[in-house]
């Protein structure tokens, strides 16, 4: 029986240590950037504000909050001693690479947070999380604990939600979370199709799999999950990313794909058997005919899709059609710019184009879509949850106090193995999970 429901955006809010490391082999952007000096404070600022413009708009929008970085346990975990002040020291001669693999604000990217399953959809009509592993990155790695203990402090109630452990972490079960998937309905509390876009078959080397870049997600993983959050044959289709794409840069389904309520919007050149997933979820979607809005190279490039990041956009629902939220770099180059007028004009469900200044994360790999984690809720969960993290004009503003308080205006890779830093994370992040009302999440407080 359908209910009411909304799509929450759960946004990563942006970490102090936010810097440029480049870290991520096969994110394009991520290594061009590689060793610059970032901006924390204005990075965590255009975050709010994108989040600020949206709940303005109407939408349930929440907060998800950054991590301890440093991550000192991790130091520790694989030989450093001492105190913390000793640690960051060995560490800054001994094993730089790694300390900057400690201390990357990456879990602001909370689309591979985890993969959400709405209560429509699932077998005990709960809403299930599994924390993605992100085994492929060991900066990434090492965020599915906090991450975890982080959702259960939102979505607490065992009536309305279930929380799955991570899949094991080894490469045959990679798992990215909801960067490589997306939700297709009528409504969103109607049942609908879950699409899992993986990289590679593990368990079959004769697969096709990219040749250049790692395939960061498996059928394997996205098979679990499935049967994990009890989803039926019904609402579910899975279909393989194009290798040529990954090795293009496009490192996650959501560089090259966005789907929204009937609409998918996808470049040609995003999935391997196209004509298969498109006909996979036009007979399981019930209620709605499939819109599909594909874009060919001839109009866009897939270089220019991939460095505009004209897919990372959310796509949203309004009265009048649905809006698709750009980054600003969509507006800079001309044939996505050319593309996305025509677009509008078109007569079809994307009806406007709202762009939004995220540049510093931008200049790291993630647009507007990496830093959400869309949760279907029913009217009653979300009166369920931790109201504490959703964005209302006060907490917007006691926010925004709290950045300019705690974040520094540049960040240098130089800067990583400071003490101070480590004092200023965790003092700040104190203060955070107070304003929130999520209690002990990290392990400093534990």
């Amino acid at each position: 029986m359908s209910q009411h429901a909304v799509e929450a955006n759960f946004d990563g809010l942006v970490g102090p240590t936010h810097n440029y490391a480049g870290l991520s082999w096969g994110n394009v952007a991520s290594k061009s950037n590689v060793r610059s000096v970032s901006n924390p404070k204005e990075a965590a600022l255009q975050g709010l504000a994108k989040m600020k413009r949206l709940a303005d708009r109407g939408y349930v929008q929440g907060i998800l909050p950054p991590h301890e970085r440093p991550h000192l346990p991790t130091l520790r975990a694989i030989g450093f001693t001492g105190s913390d002040a000793e640690i960051l020291k060995k560490a800054t001669a001994e094993a730089p690479s790694v300390l900057a693999a400690v201390s990357s604000a990456s879990p602001m990217w909370t689309a591979n947070a985890a993969t959400v399953s709405p209560s429509a959809d699932t077998a005990d009509h709960r809403v299930h999380f599994t924390p993605a592993n992100l085994s492929a990155k060991f900066h990434r790695s090492i965020e599915h604990e906090v991450t975890g203990r982080a959702l259960k402090a939102i979505f607490t109630d065992e009536s309305y939600f279930a929380h799955h452990p991570t899949l094991p972490s080894v490469s045959h079960f990679g798992d990215e979370g909801a960067a490589n998937h997306t939700r297709l309905c009528s409504g969103y509390g109607e049942p609908g199709v879950e699409l899992f876009v993986y990289g590679q078959i593990a368990f079959n080397e004769e697969a096709p799999a990219p040749a250049k870049y790692p395939a960061r997600q498996t059928l394997e993983a996205s098979q679990a999950i499935a049967r994990l959050h009890g989803l039926g044959d019904r609402n579910l289709v899975f279909a393989q990313q194009n290798p040529a794409a990954i090795d293009a840069g496009v490192f996650h389904n959501d560089v090259i794909a966005v789907g929204n309520g009937n609409t998918l919007f996808y470049h040609e050149l995003a999935f391997l058997e196209e004509e298969r997933v498109l006909a996979d979820i036009r007979s399981r979607l019930s209620g709605a005919e499939l819109e599909a809005v594909r874009v060919s190279s001839a109009d866009v490039p897939l270089e220019d899709a991939v460095a505009s990041y004209l897919f990372n956009s959310q796509l949203l629902n309004t009265p009048d059609g649905m809006l698709l939220a750009v980054p600003g770099e969509c507006r800079e180059i001309p044939t996505v710019s050319r593309y996305l007028d025509s677009l509008v004009a078109s007569g079809g469900p994307i009806t406007s184009v709202e762009v939004f200044d995220v540049k510093q994360s931008m200049r790291n790999g993630g647009g507007p879509a990496c830093l959400r984690l869309r949760v279907v809720l029913t009217d009653d969960e979300l009166k369920a949850i931790n109201r504490g993290v959703i964005l209302t004009d006060q907490l917007y503003e006691r926010l925004t106090t709290w950045v300019e308080a705690h974040y520094r205006d540049e960040l240098s890779q130089e800067d990583l193995g400071d003490p101070m830093l480590l004092e200023e994370v965790r003092k700040a992040l104190d203060e955070l999970t107070g304003i929130l009302g999520l209690g002990s999440i990290y392990d400093f407080q534990l």
